[in-house]
């Protein structure tokens, strides 16, 4: 399994991605692929996630944008030295696509803070014809 890393000032985003065939139908073109995302604060003050923003491309760079407020229905406070872990998923109509970008945090004086989430791929290698 990929891991895809990327550090942002004092905050590093790691995700490993992976396709999960048992939820996809691929005669359908509907391919599911999940991923986990891990969140560390490496910085000497807490950082809330406040907002989200994806990018996603699939196999045919048809683009969608995707944005929120925090992750899975939360906007965790992350103290220096500890980590957010979750896990989420995305559906593709095809076979391939890719994901990236950004998380909005706030430092302890409630400055925003721009993070980026690394690009990683989605890749179901069976039908990646």
């Amino acid at each position: 399994m990929a891991e895809y890393a990327e550090r942002t000032d004092n905050i590093e985003i790691k995700v490993e991605p992976f396709y999960v065939p048992e939820q996809s139908s691929p005669e359908s073109d509907y391919y599911f692929f999940a991923y986990k995302v891990t969140i560390m604060n490496h910085g000497q003050s807490p950082m809330q996630l406040t907002h989200r923003h994806w990018i996603i491309v699939d196999g045919k760079r048809r683009v969608q944008e995707v944005r929120g407020e925090g992750v899975v229905g939360v906007q965790p406070t992350i103290k220096p030295g500890d980590s957010f872990e979750y896990s989420s998923f995305c559906p593709l109509p095809t076979p391939t696509g890719n994901m990236r970008g950004s998380y909005d945090m706030l430092n302890e004086n409630g400055e925003k803070v721009s993070v980026n989430i690394p690009v990683f791929f989605l890749r179901d290698l069976k039908h990646d014809q």
